[in-house]
This record gives structure tokens, C-alpha cells and sequence, in this order.
């Protein structure tokens, strides 16, 4: 996996790990925009570029069996990677392609993933990565789910 460098193009490879219990020390609401101790219960990931410890982007996932369905309960880049002055981009991107992965291995063919975006993302989340609306989430299921996958070179 690799995120771009926005004013160079260059890429850098970056791995998404467990949150381990002493990170939670070093993400603070100010970088990250909420208080993810709360979300210490759930599966939290964080994306970092490979061989650092400089996490640029965090998710906390819960696992829905009765729907084969994984649900993204929070997504925040870091404070420094947001609007049009971001320093890196394709952060989101691989976070969600993670989650599809996630998915698959988990429930196969029914994978499903799906998160509830805050009013303005709706549309960029339909337009960027093919997600589609049930209700008040935003799903990727069957091709697109793939697709995703293929397109953030997931492995």
C-alpha cells in the first residue's frame, strides 16, 4: 500500500497496524478530531508509513456477523493531512480498501462494508470510492468492494 506525497507525487508505502494500548497516548483530539479512547472496545487500526511510528490515520471498526456486514465507526486522518494543504493523500482511500479486505476474508461473496459519513462527505464518498446509499449509511458490497480492493493494491 501507498499513500502520495501531494507536492512531489512520491509515493511511500505505509502499513495499517492494531492501535496498541500505548498509542493511545500519542493521538489526541487536536490531531485527530475525537477522543478514540472511547473507541478502545472496538477494533481501532491506524495507518502509518511503513518503518515510522508517525500515524496519519486511524479507524475503529465494528464487526456486524448477523449482516456479514463491518461497520467503519470512526475514520479521521491527521490534522496535517485534511483540505487543501494536506501533506499526503490516498489515506482515507486505503483505510476503506483495508476495511473491504477485512470484509472479504470474513464473510466472502456477502462482504459488506458500510459507515454513516458526516452530511458534507456523503457525496465525496459516493464520487471517490463507489460507495452507495441504505438508508442513513453508505455501503460497498459485491463488485465495487473489489474493486476498491484492486484499486489501493490491497494484499
Amino acid at each position: 500500500m501507498v499513500i502520495k506525497k501531494v507536492v512531489s507525487g512520491e509515493t511511500i508505502n505505509v502499513v495499517i497496524l492494531p492501535v496498541a494500548m500505548q498509542d493511545y497516548n500519542l493521538i489526541t483530539k487536536k490531531r485527530f478530531w475525537f477522543n478514540w479512547k472511547e473507541e478502545k472496545h472496538h477494533e481501532v487500526f491506524k495507518l502509518q508509513i511503513k518503518k515510522t511510528e508517525e500515524m496519519l490515520g486511524l479507524m475503529s471498526l465494528e464487526d456486524i456477523k448477523e449482516e456479514s456486514r463491518v461497520e467503519v465507526r470512526l475514520l479521521a486522518v491527521s490534522s496535517e493531512n485534511r483540505g487543501k494543504n494536506k501533506k499526503y493523500e490516498q489515506i482515507i482511500g486505503n483505510l476503506i480498501a483495508f476495511t473491504c479486505r477485512y470484509a472479504l476474508r470474513q464473510y466472502g461473496e456477502l462482504a459488506c462494508i458500510s459507515l454513516i459519513p458526516k452530511t458534507e462527505l456523503t457525496q465525496h464518498y459516493i464520487e471517490k470510492y463507489g460507495m452507495f446509499k441504505a438508508g442513513v449509511s453508505l455501503c460497498l458490497d459485491g463488485s465495487e468492494l473489489m474493486e476498491l480492493i484492486k484499486t489501493y493494491n490491497y494484499e
